[in-house]
């Protein structure tokens, strides 16, 4: 339970730096999670294509189907699990589950609140007119939604740094981590309202560390 005044976000996005970590294998993580690319490939897909139908589905009823909505989450889950392994964060050795699923034990972890009644009005404009604002900030930050879950842009180059200096000195630089984590925290909430799973407009605003505000001031 979030302390008053504490803004609890719909999108929570949470990470812990997994040590300790080899200082060579980052340089073949590309080629290990070949198997997750392929997947995500067509995951992604069928998310497109889902998000689509939900679209219909809000502007009429003002409901998000709750079928579609656990399956774009699972692979928003998947997506972000595979990039904090690989060239979005480097911040654990542990290979990602094939998985859909919450995987609470895994150490990148999203979640997104299930919403109640949508706007039928927001669904028109939020994900290309409201969103463009962010949408040019995350073409900054992960060089554009195609590459969010190998990593992109900033967020790959502040990786490289992290993964030389595990090679130099064997540790991962605690302020990289921090950034690193939220930048993709600010990546994924935008992509979870640009899915219409949420009307909370995300915060221009960068929240960093392994866990969310609200989380930091409860803990």
């Amino acid at each position: 339970m979030a302390v008053a005044g504490t803004e609890t976000s719909p999108v929570r996005v949470e990470a812990r730096l997994d040590l300790p970590l080899s200082r060579w294998l980052w340089l073949v993580k590309w080629i290990l999670v070949i198997p997750h690319w392929i997947v995500l490939c067509f995951l992604w897909v069928a998310f497109v294509l889902l998000t689509v139908v939900a679209f219909f589905a809000i502007l009429f009823t003002g409901r998000y189907p709750r079928g579609i909505f656990d399956f774009n989450l699972g692979v928003l889950r998947w997506s972000w699990r595979v990039s904090y392994y690989a060239y979005g964060g480097l911040g654990t050795d542990r290979y990602p589950p094939f998985s859909l699923g919450a995987e609470p034990d895994y150490p990148a972890t999203l979640d997104v609140t299930y919403p109640g009644e949508l706007s039928r009005g927001l669904v028109l404009v939020k994900w290309w007119l409201l969103a463009l604002p962010h949408y040019l900030v995350v073409g900054i930050f992960a060089g554009g939604f195609q590459e969010r879950w190998g990593g992109g842009g900033l967020i790959a180059l502040l990786a490289l740094f992290a993964g030389v200096a595990l090679a130099a000195t064997t540790r991962y630089p605690p302020g990289i981590f921090d950034l690193l984590v939220g930048l993709n925290r600010w990546v994924l909430r935008v992509a979870a309202y640009a899915a219409l799973m949420t009307d909370s407009y995300p915060p221009f605003r960068l929240d960093q560390g392994g866990l969310g505000p609200a989380d930091r001031d409860v803990r």
